[in-house]
C-alpha cells in the first residue's frame, strides 16, 4: 500500500498532444509568470502578511504598526518599502504623518483566499 506522501509518477510514454497544446496556448509568457512569482514572494514573509492584514482592516502609520507588532519603526519601514515596491501598499501624507493602506481590493482578496485555504 502506497503512502499519501509518496510522489506518483506516470509510467506511460504517451504524450497527450491536444492537452499539451491546449495548455500551452493558455500559458502566460515567462515574464508575467515571473512577476506573479515575485508577488507571491511578498506573502512568504509572516511580518509582511501581518502588516498587510492590519492594513486591510484600517490604514495605519508606521508608529501604529510598530506599536501593534512590537517592532521598531525602522523594521516596519523596511517591510513597508518592500510592499510599496511591489505595489501592495500605498501611502498618503497628512502633514508630517504618513498613512499606509492596501493598494487595492485585490490584495485583500489574495489574503482572504489564502486564509480560507489554510483554514480548510
Amino acid at each position: 500500500m502506497k503512502k499519501e506522501t509518496e510522489i506518483q509518477v506516470c509510467d506511460c510514454t504517451v504524450i497527450h498532444t491536444e492537452t499539451v497544446a491546449g495548455v500551452s496556448n493558455q500559458m502566460p509568457d515567462f515574464e508575467r509568470l515571473s512577476e506573479l512569482s515575485d508577488l507571491f514572494k511578498n506573502f512568504a514573509d509572516a511580518t509582511r502578511v501581518k502588516i498587510l492584514w492590519a492594513l486591510g482592516i484600517n490604514e495605519m502609520c508606521v508608529c501604529d504598526l510598530a506599536y501593534l507588532f512590537n517592532m521598531t519603526k525602522s523594521a516596519v519601514s523596511h517591510q513597508l518599502k518592500i510592499l510599496r515596491m511591489s505595489n501592495l501598499v500605498k501611502f498618503r501624507k497628512d502633514g508630517r504623518v504618513v498613512y499606509y493602506s492596501l493598494s487595492d481590493a485585490h490584495v485583500q482578496s489574495i489574503l482572504a483566499e489564502g486564509f480560507e485555504h489554510v483554514n480548510e
